[in-house]
């Protein structure tokens, strides 16, 4: 498994846990556990997504910084697996 394809995994698994939870604290908003679960997750998530950008770029193209080129098309589409063929 590629260093891509470990983070966009974590970037799965961290989403899921913040999907999960944020049902949860739907029906129990004052479970303080489930909250600190929230916002651990949400945490490694970001640190994830921060790292996976800055190596890979934008998994979304509302991410897209740069302001002279559309960038959002020069990389592989976040879900390809270039070990398939597709790129």
């Amino acid at each position: 498994m590629t260093d891509r394809e470990k983070m966009m995994k974590r970037l799965a698994i961290a989403n899921f846990a913040i999907d999960d939870v944020k049902l949860f604290l739907d029906t129990h908003p004052m479970d303080r556990a489930a909250l600190d679960y929230y916002h651990k997750y949400r945490k490694l998530r970001d640190q994830v997504l921060e790292e996976y950008t800055s190596r890979f770029g934008p998994i979304t193209a509302d991410m897209v910084e740069s302001t002279d080129q559309w960038t959002w098309v020069e990389n592989p589409w976040p879900w390809d697996n270039p070990a398939e063929g597709e790129v």
